[in-house]
């Protein structure tokens, strides 16, 4: 194990030894463009039913880590210092970890993957297990307990559909990122909006109550000063915050707002069936029953425009067998559940080496 180049990160191992017959730990990841967070857990005894819900040793949250938004380099010392937080807080070190599941919006390519495991190889002793996934894979983790079967639907941000066969296939749809057309995702409706605000100023659009209710969520006085607004700090993150103002006016019935949640829930309806059909997670048939797990803000069941649920009935009617799950953990649980399982299946395969 090297020490890597912000080696400060990793000072408190040397002030905090881990105790004689400490527990073993995972480490899993989630990290999306708005934060990044770390779960640490036990390592738990082979079971075919986990504890429900899982045990957690400490919980750390940092920025984001999309290298993609951010940048390489501070998407590396994001990810790392959140590590070493929720290992601090454990009271645990490097040298008690056994598996870490990374998963990382923007993760899309084998060379990707490549460039952060080797990456992480710096970081960690050479005995553990180390896998990089997309943040999508630990979403739908968390609403199958670490299970890789069927199709999670990611709408916060940003936005993508994932979806893996029993046998290993995955496939993914949308999840380019704004400039590529993530409509559906929070940015997408907010950038909309914004668009609609400029339009029903300038002539080109109907009028609507988004003009009022953006500049004053915002606290701008005029539309003259909304470019000035969003180009002075365009981060996708701070566009997507608007969303909830978007909602708003559609249940009280602004028909523009309305619109747009309407296009979006046929924009996340469309990812979700493009990896359905694509994996014929439906069968021959087109009836079999498979999970679809949704998570991310824009998709929450907490309003009366529930946009989740607009996206389940419009899947529902080209494939009966949907069943939504709402994960009761958080995605960086579904990572640290994907290390274990990884880290148990390469155990079991080590010992039938030796028998």
């Amino acid at each position: 194990m090297k020490r890597y180049r912000n080696g400060e990160i990793w000072d408190f191992e040397h002030e905090m030894p881990v105790a004689v017959g400490a527990r073993d730990v995972i480490l899993g990841l989630d990290g999306g463009t708005t934060s990044t967070v770390c779960i640490c857990m036990p390592i738990l005894p082979f079971s075919d039913h986990l504890p429900e819900p899982p045990p957690v040793l400490a919980r750390a949250v940092a920025g984001c880590s999309n290298h993609n938004s951010v940048g390489e380099a501070a998407a590396r010392e994001t990810l790392e210092q959140v590590m070493a937080d929720a290992l601090w807080k454990s009271g645990s070190n490097r040298s008690a970890v056994r598996a870490v599941c990374l998963a990382v919006s923007g993760v899309n390519h084998p060379t990707d993957q490549q460039r952060i495991l080797d990456w992480l190889r710096d970081i960690f002793p050479s005995h553990v297990g180390l896998y990089v996934k997309n943040d999508a894979v630990a979403a739908l983790a968390s609403g199958t307990m670490g299970k890789l079967h069927g199709c999670v639907l990611i709408a916060g941000t940003g936005t993508i559909a994932y979806g893996f066969t029993e046998d290993g296939g995955e496939a993914w749809a949308a999840g380019a990122g704004p400039v590529l057309g993530d409509w559906g995702s929070g940015y997408g409706i907010a950038a909309q909006a914004l668009t609609a605000v400029i339009k029903a100023h300038d002539g080109r659009g109907a009028e609507t109550m988004l003009m009022s209710s953006i500049l004053e969520s915002i606290g701008l006085s005029s539309p003259d000063e909304l470019i000035g607004w969003t180009y002075a700090d365009p981060s996708w993150a701070r566009i997507a915050a608007l969303v909830p103002v978007v909602v708003s006016c559609a249940e009280a019935g602004d028909e523009v707002a309305n619109k747009i949640l309407c296009d979006s829930v046929q924009e996340l309806a469309s990812s979700v069936k493009a990896v359905v059909q694509r994996l014929d997670l439906c069968g021959k048939d087109g009836k079999d029953s498979f999970p679809l797990v949704l998570v991310g803000g824009v998709l929450e069941a907490n309003k009366r425009w529930d946009i989740g649920k607009e996206v389940t009935n419009c899947v529902s009617k080209v494939y009966p067998g949907v069943v939504t799950i709402r994960p009761k953990v958080e995605p960086a649980v579904g990572a640290a559940l994907l290390a274990w399982n990884f880290f148990m299946k390469e155990s079991l395969r080590g010992r039938s080496y030796k028998n």
